[in-house]
């Protein structure tokens, strides 16, 4: 069939783009699903910054490329063998489409799925080769297994989570990365405790969701770091009790907490920021490292502080989630008031505009740009 999807030819570093707009709305053929695919009508796509991230190079990907990871839509066609969704159904496309049998996968970490980090890297699907096609006749990779930025995507059908068809796809779209990466690494990566202090640095959209699910974990005090003061002014409404600019945190957390946060979280991708987490944590506390740095950063940190004060560094990919089981909980808690995620939604954008999105976010100013491929 033919689609519309907007493609990335060629890395660009510019910044704001000007004329040399970087993705381009093409039309382009999309191969029928195979064995365990779905095909799915994208209804909303989230734009996050691992997109602008392979944009500018610092996430290196092969191009051309379809971008868009964060997404929901409805189920058009069911590839032979799938036998739990159904064409209607609506779902969450999630980013590591995990296979269940690889070591990762086995000893419960989905997230670090092997096959599914090795075709996300090479543009592929968990299932084949990639199903799309430019009108030169040559090949257009995945992005992430999803390429959402498209009218229609096909996609591993370990790559969806049926949600209740009451849930605004909108809505249903974020919880799919900003919700599953930033309240994933509260509740998975750190299992936050009731009454644990916790501070988040960097408020996008992985930050502000980690601030509710510090809120859904009974944190105490949850502090919020960021530079845009309507940032922080979201964050208290979604749960946070205290906010900082970025030069008054380390003294503000230190002084609220009496000596540092038990659990600090870093969303931004930024060497310089993660380290200030790590300053802010107390002794034997814990730093969670969400954002995803170009790969050639590094970090300084002192020696002393691990074995020294007890205090710990830890990653966390995509929250440390099991889609298939989180997303239905978060979905529950959204229905419940207790994770308004509907609020981190900025505007929402018909997909021709996607490059003023990226300027946007990368501007700092939105949280999550929603677009709208059927508009």
């Amino acid at each position: 069939m033919k689609t519309v999807a907007a493609v990335l030819r060629a890395v660009t570093q510019a910044r704001p783009y000007g004329e040399s707009k970087p993705m381009v709305l093409e039309e382009v053929e999309l191969g029928a699903p195979r064995a365990g695919e779905l095909l799915v009508r994208i209804e909303a796509a989230g734009v996050c910054h691992s997109d602008i991230s392979v944009v500018d190079g610092s996430r290196v990907r092969p191009l051309p490329m379809a971008l868009g990871h964060e997404a929901a839509g409805v189920v058009e066609e069911v590839g032979p063998g799938v036998r739990d969704v159904a064409v209607g159904d609506h779902v969450v496309l999630t980013f590591v489409p995990s296979c269940g049998l690889c070591p990762e996968c086995a000893s419960g970490r989905p997230a670090l799925c092997t096959p599914a980090a090795a075709v996300n890297v090479a543009g592929t699907l968990l299932h084949g080769p990639s199903l799309l096609t430019g009108r030169d006749g040559k090949p257009i990779a995945h992005h992430l297994g999803i390429s959402a930025f498209a009218r229609h995507a096909v996609i591993a059908r370990e790559s969806a989570v049926v949600v209740p068809r009451d849930v605004p796809l909108q809505t249903a779209a974020l919880f799919g990365c900003a919700v599953l990466t930033g309240a994933g690494a509260v509740l998975n990566t750190a299992s936050v405790r009731p009454g644990q202090s916790v501070a988040v640095f960097g408020l996008g959209g992985v930050g502000l969701a980690s601030v509710m699910g510090a809120a859904v974990a009974n944190a105490w005090p949850i502090i919020a770091v960021d530079p845009v003061p309507a940032k922080r002014e979201l964050a208290l409404q979604l749960g946070a009790t205290a906010v900082f600019a970025p030069e008054e945190a380390e003294k503000g957390v230190k002084d609220l907490t009496g000596g540092g946060a038990e659990v600090t979280f870093e969303a931004a991708g930024v060497p310089a920021v993660l380290e200030a987490a790590f300053r802010a944590a107390r002794r034997g506390g814990m730093t969670v490292a969400m954002g995803l740095p170009h790969p050639s950063r590094t970090l300084t940190l002192p020696a002393l502080a691990f074995a020294g004060l007890g205090q710990s560094l830890v990653g966390s990919y995509m929250g440390s989630s099991a889609p298939q089981r989180d997303i239905p909980r978060y979905v529950a808690l959204w229905k419940a008031g207790r994770m308004p995620v509907d609020r981190l939604q900025s505007a929402t954008l018909p997909l021709a505009r996607i490059n003023e999105a990226f300027e946007n976010l990368a501007a700092g100013a939105a949280v999550r740009q929603v677009l709208l491929p059927q508009a």
